[in-house]
């Protein structure tokens, strides 16, 4: 009962804060900032003359495509050399106090990709392997330019549906520096400082030698963790300090900093549903998404729990399951909030976790493995959960349309050939990485032997691994050994394609609706914010995930849990 009702005040909690939040995102869209916060507008003034833009200048489609990909091209290498040569960076004493080695040429390809993307996939220990200034000042720093990048692309896609006969999509630098100095930067900073109230670490000591009570000598690691902590889940980035991630106590310490983690991990992408209802003049189109996003989540939420409240295997070995399937969990949090916050970063792509989902349940593990693989269009990652959720919009808008006769057309623009190659070129791109990659992977013969548990378990691990890289979530089934070479470079080219082969065709798809005329609408437009268009794409977002995966969740987590 505590667990359900934990549920029901999480969502109206996250609708009385998103709400009020989405008008701020709408204003620093439209016209940047105002109240307190229009102190900074020389800074941001500065920052944006530093790219050479001015501020009134607009970019079309391919400006966009060529901005991103540039900056996103100087990002990888600068990311790859500044770990390549971590025990190179001067002040080794201050920022490097373990005096911990470069990383190797193939993981830091990886780590470099993963983090610009997004993805924060991780095939290392955070606090074996990188320096204080690696996880401060490079990795770091990458968690707000991705979560900004992927939130720039989608208010690119909200002015090319709003915006009629123009090719202007607005600047994409001028995005990046108003993301980061309006929302993300003042966010971040609150959050960090109630993480360190509630007892999270933030220093820059060397890592503490003691003896335990039983005489054994160990070490605690320390350092700079609150502030990574706080965009790590705001930015839905989700790579920990820690390789124990959240549920390490240094990174969420109590159960209150467990919901407001969670919380916050959802808390952008449903302000910006709401943010797009305002810009586009029509907040009925905001409900509506919101409530397709928590009723599609309810529905993974609710097998989910259940199977781990009272798992089968349990049962049937006479063990006392009264307390559900604590494998892997912290017993200071227990079953429902860990599901919960489970679920919460694999809809988005936070993909940080406070248990271990390779201890899942087959049921239970197979909900956040869907919920990636549905293209994490349930609230999603920052900028990309919506840009995502509206290209399954007008997928749904294109059959319905065509399905009863009417004319395809969304907020007066009609849906043509060229919206809908883009359309499926973003929704395909995905799939077909998981797909060709999962196969590529269980045929190498060196593969079986990263894994730590016989099929359908171990196929289980493969699967998720490329679903989460390709959907750039970052969580994974612990037992896959991942830093090897095949899956260090395979990773990479996996979660490269997956990021900018969705972006790309949504800026393309952008571009073209933003020359479209609006027409009035008539008795053949077919309503999309109603309860019939939302029922239609709850059936079209499984659709897309049944037609492509249930053969793979067959042979991995369905397969299991018949046995």
């Amino acid at each position: 009962m505590n667990d359900v009702l934990n549920y029901f005040v999480f969502f109206v909690l996250l609708t009385l804060a998103a709400w009020p939040l989405g008008r701020w995102v709408a204003r620093v869209f439209e016209a940047g900032p105002e109240g307190v916060l229009k102190a900074f507008r020389p800074v941001e003034h500065g920052l944006i003359r530093l790219t050479g833009v001015k501020p009134g200048d607009e970019m079309d489609w391919k400006q966009w495509v060529g901005a991103l990909m540039m900056l996103s091209a100087v990002k990888i290498a600068v990311v790859f050399l500044l770990l390549f040569f971590q025990d190179k960076v001067p002040f080794q004493s201050l920022i490097n106090p373990q005096n911990f080695p470069g990383v190797p040429w193939d993981l830091a390809l990886n780590t470099a990709v993963s983090f610009v993307t997004n993805t924060n996939w991780q095939n290392y220990g955070g606090e074996a392997t990188m320096s204080y200034f690696s996880q401060m000042a490079v990795l770091g720093v990458q968690n707000f330019l991705s979560a900004a990048a992927g939130i720039a692309v989608m208010a690119a896609l909200i002015r090319g549906i709003f915006r009629r006969e123009t090719k202007a999509l607005g600047n994409f630098w001028v995005d990046m520096v108003r993301i980061n100095l309006y929302l993300l930067l003042p966010i971040s900073l609150v959050y960090s400082l109630l993480l360190t109230a509630q007892g999270a670490i933030q220093n820059f000591s060397p890592y503490l030698n003691f003896t335990t009570l039983a005489g054994a000598k160990e070490v605690l690691p320390l350092g700079p963790v609150a502030s990574q902590e706080a965009i790590k889940m705001l930015g839905t980035n989700g790579g920990g300090f820690f390789n124990a991630n959240s549920a390490h106590p240094f990174e969420n310490p109590t159960a209150f900093t467990n919901f407001v983690q969670a919380f916050s991990v959802f808390l952008l992408p449903a302000s910006f549903v709401f943010a797009y209802g305002r810009i586009v003049k029509d907040k009925r189109q905001s409900w509506a998404i919101y409530g397709v996003m928590i009723a599609l989540f309810t529905c993974f939420a609710i097998p989910a729990y259940l199977s781990e409240l009272a798992p089968p295997a349990h049962a049937v070995a006479g063990i006392d399951w009264s307390a559900g399937n604590l494998e892997g969990k912290e017993t200071r949090f227990g079953v429902g909030p860990s599901v919960l916050f489970n679920l919460v970063t694999t809809a988005t792509s936070c993909g940080a976790v406070d248990a271990m989902n390779d201890s899942f349940t087959p049921i239970g593990g197979m909900m956040p493995l869907l919920l990636i693989q549905v293209g994490e269009v349930v609230f999603g990652g920052v900028g990309s959960g919506l840009y995502g959720m509206l290209a399954v919009v007008l997928l749904t808008v294109f059959v319905g349309g065509l399905m009863v006769g009417r004319t395809p057309e969304y907020l007066g623009k009609k849906i043509d050939g060229f919206d809908m190659k883009m359309i499926v070129a973003a929704v395909t791109i995905t799939p077909f990485l998981i797909l060709v990659g999962t196969a590529a992977a269980t045929l190498w013969h060196w593969v079986p032997s990263d894994m730590s548990n016989p099929v359908p378990h171990g196929f289980t691990e493969i699967f998720y691994a490329l679903s989460s890289m390709a959907n750039n979530n970052g969580s994974a089934f612990a037992g896959l050994n991942g830093n090897t070479h095949f899956w260090n470079v395979t990773g990479a080219v996996t979660m490269f394609f997956g990021r900018f082969g969705v972006m790309v065709p949504i800026l393309a798809l952008a571009g073209h609706l933003a020359g479209k005329k609006v027409s009035a609408a008539s008795l053949g437009t077919l309503p999309t914010h109603g309860v019939t268009f939302s029922v239609l794409l709850v059936f079209f977002v499984f659709l897309v995930a049944a037609l492509n995966f249930i053969p793979g969740l067959a042979l991995g987590p369905i397969a299991e849990a018949l046995q």
